[in-house]
Order: structure tokens, then sequence, then C-alpha cells
């Protein structure tokens, strides 16, 4: 039987941390909304002591999200979550998210303290924590480090084999994505034991960004095998990966998995010919399951007779092989010209065209 793992969405506190990212509280509201109809299990509203401004965003949003958990980060002080559970107290559902550095270089280097002195701390901010909410959820900074995928899902499964009562908590992925590990990290932590992915829409995040949340979502929904579900709606995913990029100002790149502009599109002739044969010599999802619409077929001097074919079909164009072999000729013309052939130069070309040319 398929065990659930929980999403916990922080695009409007980690991912609002990217420069020029910044969000005001109409926009950050709005995209709580989005959030919970898509299904994420916790929405991280913001960081309640960092600003009145966040304060007020995080409040608002606790008064109108009805199924999905609101979360406000804190640090491992008193004041900041005396203040988030303020910012919360509205919630139908609250948690509060607090924790410290656990690493020796942050014990070391940020804190200038010891172990013994953070354990401590550790162990009193969830005391707090637990005066405004039974949902408290602790956070270990720099836990893992630059961990590889094996290393990190190892971290994981020695608590899950040696922590007493463990089975009593979730185990959460925050992982970001300096090397591009994040999305690899968080599955072999949800392999090896833990049952919450902390991530954001597009991927935004500190530095390189956190784990992307549509990669997540899609690869437990393509590896069935697994025996893991999410309760997200695949189907929203580009369209709010869309109004995410729009609202925060972000663009996402074309090649970026699942909600790229080129991840299901198709330009080069020997994967249009296969992917025109079968989808699925060459796309394992259907673009319609993740809201993508449907495939391109980007004509460009890569591109094979069968791809031309395909488009001149799309715009109402039914040519013979012989009238194909002919029109190919003249497309790589255009084609060497161009990046990209578009609709109006086919459109030329078969308007320029006659069978007598091609039989001369």
């Amino acid at each position: 039987m398929s065990e659930k793992v929980y999403i916990f969405d922080t695009t409007l506190r980690d991912g609002e941390q990217v420069p020029g990212c910044k969000l005001n509280a109409t926009e950050k509201l709005e995209l709580a909304l989005k959030l919970e109809a898509l299904g994420v299990d916790i929405i991280e509203a913001g960081f309640p002591v960092s600003s009145p401004g966040d304060f007020d965003s995080v409040s608002q949003i606790a008064k109108v999200i009805k199924n999905a958990t609101v979360c406000g980060l804190s640090r491992a002080v008193q004041k900041d979550i005396e203040v988030a559970g303020q910012a919360l107290k509205f919630a139908k559902r609250s948690r509060i998210h607090t924790g410290i550095g656990t690493s020796d270089f942050h014990i070391k280097s940020k804190f200038n303290s010891n172990r013994e002195d953070i354990l401590e701390r550790a162990i009193q901010c969830v005391k707090w924590a637990r005066n405004f909410t039974n949902d408290v959820e602790f956070y270990a900074e720099d836990a893992g480090g630059y961990c590889l995928p094996y290393q990190y899902g190892e971290k994981i499964a020695y608590l899950i084999n040696n922590v007493p009562n463990v089975d009593k908590a979730i185990l959460s992925c925050h992982c970001h994505n300096d090397l591009g590990l994040a999305t690899a990290n968080s599955i072999a932590g949800v392999i090896s034991g833990a049952r919450q992915i902390e991530c954001t829409i597009n991927g935004l995040g500190e530095r390189a960004g956190n784990t992307a949340l549509e990669e997540v979502v899609m690869i437990l929904q393509s590896h069935k095998d697994l025996g893991f579900y999410t309760s997200v709606d695949a189907k929203q995913l580009n369209p709010l990966s869309r109004e995410v990029s729009d609202i925060m100002r972000m663009p996402v790149q074309p090649n970026k998995a699942i909600v790229g502009a080129n991840a299901f599109s198709h330009s080069s002739g020997i994967h249009q010919d296969g992917f025109l044969k079968d989808a699925q010599t060459y796309e394992i999802i259907n673009p319609e399951v993740v809201g993508a619409g449907e495939s391109k077929i980007v004509l460009t001097a890569r591109s094979g007779r069968s791809a031309l074919a395909h488009r001149f079909q799309k715009i109402g164009y039914q040519f013979n092989r012989n009238d194909i072999d002919f029109l190919y000729e003249k497309f790589l013309q255009v084609a060497d010209r161009k990046k990209e052939v578009d609709e109006s130069d086919l459109q030329m070309l078969a308007q320029a065209y006659t069978p007598e040319l091609a039989t001369n």
C-alpha cells in the first residue's frame, strides 16, 4: 500500500528570499490560495518576526487557509516564537517551524558556541513553541551539508534506525540546490524514511534554489514502484509555475524539468520522428498531466521530413511524399537562415508550391 509524502511548500518564505522576488501582502495571499488549491499540505507563509509586513502577511494567510497547515518560521529565540504564535493564532491548522544551526561549522563560526549549549537551545525552543501549537517542526540547519544522495539517504536511515520513538515524528527533507542535487537528495531521503519534502514552485530559493516541488511530485508519481504518493493536483503545476514566475518576476529556464518551455518540445529530426511514431519514445510524462497543453514539434535545420509533414498537416496541408521531398529542400534554405521556422514560413512555402515543380 502506498504511503503519503507530505508536501511542505516554502515558496512564500524561502522562495521569497531570492533577490528581486519580494512579495507584497496581496501577492502572498493570492499565491497562498493557489498553493492550497494545488493540494500542498503545509504552506510556510513567512518569517513573522522579520518585519511588520511579514507578520501581517502570515496573519492574513492564517485567517483564510482552511485545508492546508499554515506555518511560520522562527529562530530558536523566544521572541521569534512568540511573534510567530501571535501571527498564527487565527489559523485553522498552525505550525511553528523553529530550529538552529547544528553542524560543527555553524556551532563554532555562526554561534561561537558548543554542542551542549546548542542542544539545550534546541530543546527549549520546541518547548516554547508548544505553548502556541501542538504542531511544531524543528529544523537542524546544515545537518546535511552538501551531501551526495546516498549520503543524505544514509543520514535519514540512521535517524530512523537509532532515534527512540522516531515513529511518532515525521522526518523532513529541506535541501538546497547548490550542486544541483536538491531533488535527488530529497528523493533519497524519502526512500530512506523521510515523509515530508520541503520545496518551492520552480525551485526558487536562496542561492541556487530549493528542491523543486514539481520535480519531486512527478518523480513520485512516475515511479509508482517506490510506493509513495502526494496530494498535489499535477494538472495545476504548469499554470501555477507561470503564475509564480510572473508574480515573483523570476523567469523559468526553458530547459527546466516539468515546467520549462522546452520540457515537451522536440527539435531534433531523430527525436521528432520517434515521437511522432510513439510519444512515449521521448516523453515519459504526457504534458496534459502537468497542465502543459500539447507537445510541440519545433522546426529547425535539424528537423526531418516527418516533422515537416506533421507541421504542414497541423495548418491544413496534406502533401504526399514527393511533395514533402521537394518542399524539404526549400524548407532547409529557410531553416539555415532562421533559428526556428514558424507557421508563417510554412504558409509561404505551401502557397508558393505547385506539384508541377516537384516533377520537373
